[in-house]
């Protein structure tokens, strides 16, 4: 239902592929590998079952269990074996659905709450401003998350996390994007601070 909108997607947060092109891109290009990094992303009770989308667009394994495993910015990875610089994320369909009307700017809506694993986890956001991926130099310097392991809510009722703390320094689960149409909950997991070990709790 989302593939033609994915492709997309894809598109909109990648950047063009690297010219270079050594031995380790192409096994980061090939099926097998990015089958195992997508479904990484998740717990194998559900990246085992999960369709996996390549980092084309086109859908390179299909799944059994209604979750989508794919990379949203497979083409920066150059030659690094890192899946977390391809920054996969396996989603339901809800969660999905959120991801497209993001990328079309338009206001998600959804028919539940929204879930997406990110094990791997992400090479940096502005915490409060929606588009702001990769833009480190743009962005102060206390609004700068780079994270590791985490869950997402993308929630069916933004209303629903308006009391919901923005302070990603705690540990607890905390919102990003506030104000926005695509607010949404992170929940660190073990791992979390990994990438940015200033921002963990003190």
């Amino acid at each position: 239902m989302y593939s033609k909108k994915i492709i997309s997607f894809l598109i909109f947060f990648t950047v063009s592929a690297v010219a270079h092109v050594g031995e380790d891109h192409m096994k980061t290009s090939s099926a097998e590998w990015q089958i195992k990094a997508y479904t990484g992303a998740a717990p194998n009770f559900i990246g085992d079952f999960a369709t996996v989308m390549g980092s084309d667009g086109t859908i390179i394994r299909e799944g059994t269990n209604g979750w989508t495993c794919l990379a949203f910015t497979a083409n920066m990875m150059g030659d690094s074996m890192d899946p977390r610089m391809a920054t996969p994320a396996c989603m339901d369909s809800n969660a999905m659905a959120w991801a497209d009307a993001y990328m079309t700017q338009s206001v998600p809506k959804l028919s539940n709450d929204g879930w997406a694993w990110m094990i791997h986890g992400d090479t940096g956001a502005d915490n409060f401003r929606a588009f702001s991926e990769g833009d480190k130099a743009g962005t102060n310097p206390e609004d700068w998350i780079e994270s590791g392991a985490h869950m997402m809510l993308m929630p069916k009722d933004p209303k629903s996390l308006e009391n919901t703390s923005t302070d990603f320094t705690t540990g607890s689960p905390y919102v990003m994007f506030k104000g926005t149409p695509y607010v949404h909950l992170m929940i660190p997991i073990s791992g979390y601070y990994d990438v940015q070990p200033e921002a963990a709790p003190k």
